[in-house]
């Protein structure tokens, strides 16, 4: 069996297999060396996904081993302000950042030789939220702020200094950009193509840095020049 790398966040996760995604562009880098799994859950926090974390990630994996790596990629929704129209998302900073230790410290004990890798929650276009809502908005504020996902950001990158693990600091890095509201967020929140494509850059460069790269894993079976076309079988003995 293949080895394999899970993609394990909300919406932003759940959407990265769409056209342009930076979950198919993994699949796509890695199409001959890894199996990249889906387990994206749109308006899921911290909280929500540590409590489905058994469920998300049994025992036995797919293929019966412990996976390559894990990207956890959560914060914009814990992130939504607690008094604004998406509340019942918020979870606070401090809990956000005991939940986040809690999934690392469950990947690491069940599978102790799998990387974890941290990703923060994007920066936020305001006037993009408040263009696009989800649900009614009677006061008519952003349920989510750039300084709200900077802090939840901040946090993420906290933790994972704490936890020795990885991180890509996409709210940083987006911002980065001149535009970036437009160029980098489709609503407010949510990434267009380009900002998928600082995403899944960004994960691989970390992935390279932490020794797993197309150089360093094996490919699935011979390849086309690798097979004698005077006896092709002979390659696959």
């Amino acid at each position: 069996m293949r080895p394999e790398i899970y993609l394990f966040g909300d919406s932003i996760t759940e959407t990265s297999f769409c056209e342009g995604g930076w979950g198919a562009s993994l699949a796509h880098h890695f199409s001959r060396t890894v199996d990249v799994v889906l387990r994206g859950y749109s308006g899921y926090n911290t909280r929500w996904g540590l409590k489905v974390i058994e469920k998300v990630f049994p025992e036995v994996s797919r293929g019966g081993g412990a996976p390559l790596a894990v990207t956890v990629f959560f914060g914009a929704n814990d992130a939504c302000l607690p008094d604004r129209c998406s509340a019942f998302l918020h979870v606070p900073i401090h809990e956000y950042k005991q939940n986040l230790r809690s999934i690392v410290s469950f990947l690491k004990n069940r599978w102790p030789t799998t990387l974890v890798l941290l990703i923060t929650p994007p920066p936020i276009d305001e006037e993009g939220r408040l263009r696009n809502p989800y649900s009614e908005n009677p006061l008519g504020l952003p349920e989510r702020t750039n300084e709200a996902s900077g802090a939840y950001a901040k946090a993420c990158v906290d933790v994972a200094r704490e936890c020795g693990s990885p991180v890509v600091d996409i709210w940083k890095k987006m911002q980065n950009i001149s535009d970036w509201q437009r160029i980098c967020l489709s609503d407010g929140l949510h990434l267009t193509q380009s900002g998928n494509k600082i995403v899944f850059e960004e994960v691989v460069a970390r992935l390279r840095e932490e020794g797993l790269s197309l150089e360093t894993l094996p490919v699935d079976l011979p390849q086309i020049a690798e097979i004698d076309p005077n006896d092709p079988l002979k390659s696959f003995s």
